[in-house]
């Protein structure tokens, strides 16, 4: 597989041309918890998957990513849009730089994952740190929203060996509610959809789409939600 950290470090502008080829997902987040006029915060903003969306709507938004690179990306796109009810910052999960009951809504896209994989040390100690500065941050009432996968290439979910722990710790030990939803690639020609599939995925995954043509890339993700009580 190819190296994340690197792609997120170095590669910033070619990882958002991959995510550009997917649906926008606002819609998914309204469902769960209408969010226009609240105070935001996007764990592992990225290149601003939800952050430039949401923005428009919010009272505020802060994009959060350990990456400076990608929040760059975020801060232009803003920007560019004329938005002025945000910020950007680099940060650890497990350490938001964050006031207490300060958020409605925290939504975090395809990043707790990276903490939360069998593969890493101390990866449940990792998830109730992260856990648990999402209920500090959180105001009474507030929302939090998480995205993870459930495979790539797939029609249907299948979450990946190492993540499995992870996602039943969320339901089981949190209680989050969770239901998938199909999160497809459409790419603009076989060539694209090979080389941004190989730049992320690697190898077997970009085969596979050359071998079956595959310019519609089919994808499963999960999402997690847990509401906090009201006060």
């Amino acid at each position: 597989m190819p190296d994340h950290s690197n792609i997120y470090a170095k590669e910033a502008e070619k990882y958002h041309q991959l995510i550009s080829k997917q649906a926008d997902l606002t819609d998914r987040i309204e469902e769960i918890r209408p969010f226009s006029g609240l105070d935001i915060v996007e764990l592992g903003a990225g290149t601003g998957r939800f952050t430039a969306s949401l923005a428009a709507r919010a009272k505020s938004i802060i994009a959060l990513d350990a990456s400076e690179a990608m929040l760059r990306l975020t801060a232009d796109r803003l920007i560019q849009a004329g938005l002025t009810n945000w910020r950007t910052q680099a940060a650890d999960h497990r350490m938001l730089p964050l006031e207490d009951q300060s958020a409605d809504l925290i939504v975090a896209g395809w990043s707790i994952c990276y903490l939360g994989s069998t593969n890493v040390q101390n990866w449940e100690q990792n998830i109730h740190e992260i856990v648990g500065e999402i209920k500090r941050v959180l105001r009474s009432n507030g929302t939090v929203i998480i995205f993870e996968t459930l495979g790539t290439g797939n029609d249907t979910p299948k979450a990946p060996d190492f993540l499995r722990k992870y996602y039943s710790m969320l339901t089981d030990d949190y209680g989050f509610s969770h239901k998938w939803i199909r999160t497809d690639y459409l790419f603009d020609s076989l060539e694209q959809a090979e080389e941004l599939t190989r730049f992320f995925f690697g190898e077997e995954l970009a085969d596979r789409v050359i071998k079956q043509n595959l310019v519609h890339l089919p994808e499963c993700a999960g999402i997690w939600w847990l509401q906090l009580p009201q006060a």
